[in-house]
C-alpha cells in the first residue's frame, strides 16, 4: 500500500514542484512517513544523503504539535459525532500498544517508533506519547531517534546497501 500511494503522490507532485519538495510532504504525511519519502526519492532519482536528511527532517516535524495537541484536538473532534468511529479507532490503536511501550518504558518507544512497518513510526509513536502522558521533553528524543533508526533501515532496503557506502 505504501508503494502505491507513494508512487501515486510522486506522479501527481513530479510535474509541480521539484522533488526535494516532494518527498519532503511525503515525509510529513501519516502512514507514509520517512518510509514512503524514501521511496519517492529513490522514484524521483534524489540522491541517498540528500533524500535522508529530507525525509528525515519531514517525519518529524509534526512529531511535537502531535505530542502537544492531538489530545485537544481529538476532545474537539469529539463534539462532532461523524468523528467518534474515527478517534475511537486512533486510540484504540495507542492503547493497543501500551502494554508493549510501557512495559519497556523509553527502549518500548524507541522500537515501536525503529521497526519501519505498517502503523508503526513517528506518527503513531507520538500518538502513543501523547496518551500515555509522556513529557515532551521525554518522548520527542525517543521519537526522533526512533525515525532515525527507522531511516537507516529503510536507506537500506530502498537504496541497497552498496549505494549507501559506495562499495
Amino acid at each position: 500500500m505504501t508503494e502505491q500511494l507513494t508512487q501515486a503522490l510522486v506522479e501527481f507532485f513530479g510535474e509541480i514542484i521539484p522533488a526535494e519538495l516532494t518527498i519532503f510532504i511525503v515525509s510529513l504525511l501519516p502512514i507514509l512517513e520517512l518510509r514512503g519519502g524514501l521511496i519517492a526519492a529513490k522514484l524521483l532519482g534524489v540522491p541517498f544523503l540528500k533524500a535522508f536528511i529530507i525525509c528525515f527532517l519531514g517525519n518529524i516535524v509534526p512529531i511535537p504539535f502531535i505530542i502537544l495537541f492531538i489530545k485537544k484536538i481529538f476532545a474537539f473532534m469529539r463534539r462532532f459525532k461523524i468523528f467518534d468511529k474515527l478517534l475511537d479507532r486512533l486510540e484504540s490503536k495507542g492503547e493497543k500498544n501500551r502494554d508493549k511501550v510501557m512495559r519497556y518504558q523509553n527502549w518500548g518507544l524507541l522500537i515501536f517508533v525503529a521497526i519501519p512497518l505498517p502503523g508503526t513510526g513517528g506518527w503513531t509513536g507520538a500518538l502513543i506519547a501523547a496518551l500515555l502522558d509522556i513529557p515532551i521533553k521525554k518522548s520527542f528524543p525517543i521519537i526522533v531517534a526512533g525515525v532515525f533508526i527507522a531511516g537507516i533501515i529503510m536507506s537500506i532496503v530502498t537504496y541497497g546497501i552498496s549505494y549507501m557506502f559506495a562499495l
